[in-house]
């Protein structure tokens, strides 16, 4: 489930952001380039859909740009922008939690099997 939940609200970061500056409340009539700060989101959808610890890791230390860009916005832009920056925060915080956890079920689940190999410590 966190695995569909990950994937779930990345592309609901980039729908978001894209309709976001596009169409709903773009920096400029007619739309904004800032549409591309989706694309670094567009490059984790494979690596979740084969379920890639690594890309599960990574992902969770990216998510906290976006989340901080939506937490600024919520606060200091006026409405609609600020309601779409505050379901960005959402997704952020959705897709972060469902990273953490499927990180951590699967060690947990490598452990109990015997496939889990620690790093070694100097």
């Amino acid at each position: 489930m966190t695995r569909w939940l990950a994937v779930g609200s990345l592309l609901g970061l980039i729908v978001l952001g894209l309709a976001w500056e596009i169409l709903l409340a773009p920096l400029r009539e007619g739309g904004s380039w800032w549409a591309i700060k989706v694309l670094p989101l567009c490059i984790p959808v494979a690596g979740l859909l084969k379920n890639r610890m690594y890309t599960y890791r990574w992902v969770s230390l990216l998510v906290w740009l976006y989340f901080t860009e939506g937490v600024v916005r919520a606060w200091g832009d006026a409405w609609p922008s600020s309601g779409l920056a505050a379901l960005q925060t959402l997704l952020c915080t959705t897709l972060f939690v469902a990273c953490a956890l499927h990180v951590r079920i699967r060690f947990k689940a490598a452990k109990a099997t015997g496939n889990f190999v620690p790093v070694p410590r100097d």
